[in-house]
C-alpha cells in the first residue's frame, strides 16, 4: 500500500527552489568558476547572462523556457532584442544584454588572430563572413576592398542592409570604401536569410552591373559569394555573371 499524496500535489513534481537555495556546486556561476564553461548546459550558460529569474521561476528554468520558446540555440541566435522581449520574464534590460552578448559572440568568432589571409578563394570569404552573418534575418551586402595581394583593406562593414529577401545596391555606395582605400579589387558577398545560398536571377544581374561599374573605376570585381546557413556559392566558380 502506497503513501497517500496530499490533494493538489504531484508525486513526480520537483519542489520549486530559488537559485540561492541550491547547493554551491549546483549553481551555474559557481560551477563555471570551478570547472570552466564547457561543463555547463546551454540553459545554465544562458542563466548566467540572465542573472535573475522571476517570482515562481528561477533563472535556470527561465533560461530553459526561453530556449524552448525560441527553438534552441539556433532560434536564440536569430532573435533580436524586440523578439526577445515577447518572452515572459524578459524586459528591455535582459533583452538588450542578451542581444549584445550574441553580437559579441559573432564578432569574436570572426576575429583572425594572425595576419589577415588573402581572400582570393570563396572559402576564405565564407570563413570571414559566415560567423558574422550567422542568424541574421535580413540580407547584408558587402564589398570587401583588397590590396594587390588579395588582402582585406580596412574593416568589415556592410554596404547596405535590406529586407528579408532583398537589398538595395548602388554602385556609388558599393565602391565608396574601395576608392577611399585605393583598393585594386573587391569581393562582393551577401547572405540569404533563408539559409539557401543558391543565387537568384537578381543576384546574377546585379553582379553583372557591378562588374561593369568596377571596370569603369579600374577596380576589378573578383567574385560574388552568396552565404547561406551552412555553406556558400561562388558566382565566379559557377560561371555566373563572370566571363570565362
Amino acid at each position: 500500500m502506497t503513501d497517500a499524496v496530499p490533494t493538489g500535489e504531484r508525486p513526480d513534481r520537483v519542489p520549486y527552489r530559488t537559485i540561492r537555495e541550491w547547493a554551491g556546486d549546483e549553481r551555474p556561476r559557481e560551477r563555471l568558476l570551478e570547472h570552466g564553461p564547457g561543463v555547463l548546459a546551454d540553459a545554465e550558460l544562458l542563466a548566467i547572462l540572465l542573472r535573475t529569474g522571476r517570482k515562481g521561476e528561477n533563472v535556470v528554468d527561465l533560461a530553459r523556457r526561453l530556449l524552448e520558446t525560441l527553438g534552441g540555440l539556433r532560434g536564440l541566435v536569430r532573435a533580436d532584442a524586440a523578439s526577445l522581449q515577447t518572452v515572459d520574464g524578459l524586459g528591455p534590460a535582459k533583452a538588450a544584454e542578451l542581444a549584445a552578448a550574441l553580437e559579441l559572440g559573432r564578432r569574436v568568432h570572426a576575429i583572425d588572430p594572425g595576419e589577415q589571409p588573402p581572400l582570393l578563394r570563396p572559402e576564405a570569404v565564407f570563413a570571414l563572413l559566415g560567423p558574422r552573418l550567422l542568424g541574421k534575418t535580413r540580407e547584408e551586402f558587402y564589398a570587401l576592398p583588397l590590396d594587390t595581394k588579395g588582402r582585406l583593406l580596412g574593416g568589415v562593414a556592410p554596404v547596405s542592409g535590406g529586407s528579408v529577401s532583398a537589398v538595395t545596391i548602388r554602385p556609388a555606395e558599393t565602391f565608396r570604401q574601395a576608392i577611399m582605400l585605393e583598393a585594386t579589387s573587391v569581393i562582393l558577398a551577401h547572405n540569404h536569410p533563408s539559409g539557401d545560398p543558391r543565387p537568384s536571377a537578381q543576384d546574377v544581374e546585379v553582379t553583372r552591373e557591378l562588374i561593369a561599374a568596377g571596370e569603369l573605376l579600374d577596380i576589378e570585381v573578383l567574385d560574388h559569394v552568396v552565404i547561406g546557413a551552412k555553406g556558400f556559392v561562388s558566382l565566379r566558380r559557377e560561371g555566373l555573371a563572370f566571363r570565362a
